[in-house]
């Protein structure tokens, strides 16, 4: 690589490595830092030089704490795993956009080459009563995981159950369940939200089971239960913005919700007839 730049810039007499180093970026961070859910917190400011424009943006986060460590300072505490756009932790607010500037991404897909020498970047974490912050850039995002617990999940007889792969599903129908499913729960549609609503999120998961012969058992209750979670939670209502359509990195689109509100009314207009 270095020979191949030193060739190609001979003339100059520059050599590749200099070359190379003027290419990366000195940057201002203002991060949001919280001792606890109940720190008031605060911003604080740090400089991060020699930022090489092909690392991630958790990779960057990572040099800044490995100096802050050396300093023998509290590191920014933030939530990541997979680091692959699979698991959706990696959960933030760069610059005012949950995940950062570019779309169809998570936070750890978004690379340094997206800014420019001398920025000044703030990061703060999800914004909503229902994620309460746990400290810097961890949110408590567990009213998920009740929603989805309420009623997320199928009931298959043993025995003589067919294989999922051997019922005919319309290509149409598996295609939109399929894309449902894709939401990984990471809360950038809350966080996009005015109203900080989880519609998106539970619209998705109610979706993916509702379209499909599998869901069928608990479709009327699942809705139902998932919906009154949400509420017990302190999500808001829906601003109808599409912000978080918008800011969602897997693209889940829109029409779930009205799906949403469609299986909703549907099943409370049944309760009634029973009743």
């Amino acid at each position: 690589m270095l020979n191949l730049l030193n060739e190609a810039i001979n003339r100059t007499g520059i050599k590749a490595d200099k070359t190379i180093k003027n290419l990366n970026m000195n940057l201002t961070l203002k991060i949001w830092r919280q001792k606890n859910q109940n720190d008031k917190g605060g911003f604080e400011s740090y400089q991060v030089s020699d930022v090489s424009p092909d690392m991630s943006f958790l990779e960057m986060i990572d040099v800044l704490n490995e100096d802050l460590v050396k300093e023998d300072k509290d590191p920014v505490h933030f939530d990541h795993d997979c680091r692959e756009g699979i698991c959706g932790t990696c959960s933030m607010v760069i610059n005012g956009r949950p995940h950062g500037p570019k779309e169809g991404i998570t936070t750890c897909q978004l690379h340094m080459r997206s800014f420019s020498d001398g920025d000044h970047i703030t990061i703060e974490p999800w914004r909503a009563k229902a994620f309460p912050v746990i400290k810097d850039l961890v949110v408590d995002r567990t009213s998920f995981d009740r929603i989805q617990q309420a009623g997320g999940y199928v009931s298959v007889n043993t025995g003589g159950a067919p294989d999922a792969n051997e019922i005919p599903i319309p290509k149409r129908i598996a295609d939109e369940a399929f894309d449902a499913a894709t939401c990984i729960g990471c809360g950038a549609c809350v966080a996009a939200c005015k109203n900080a609503s989880a519609m998106l999120f539970v619209s998705a998961k109610v979706s993916q089971l509702a379209m499909l012969p599998q869901g069928q058992v608990e479709r009327k209750t699942r809705v139902e239960k998932m919906v009154a979670q949400m509420d017990e939670e302190g999500f808001g209502a829906c601003t109808n913005t599409g912000a978080c359509a918008a800011e969602c990195p897997k693209g889940i689109d829109l029409s779930n919700i009205a799906r949403l509100n469609r299986e909703y009314i549907g099943a409370k207009l049944k309760s009634e007839n029973v009743s």
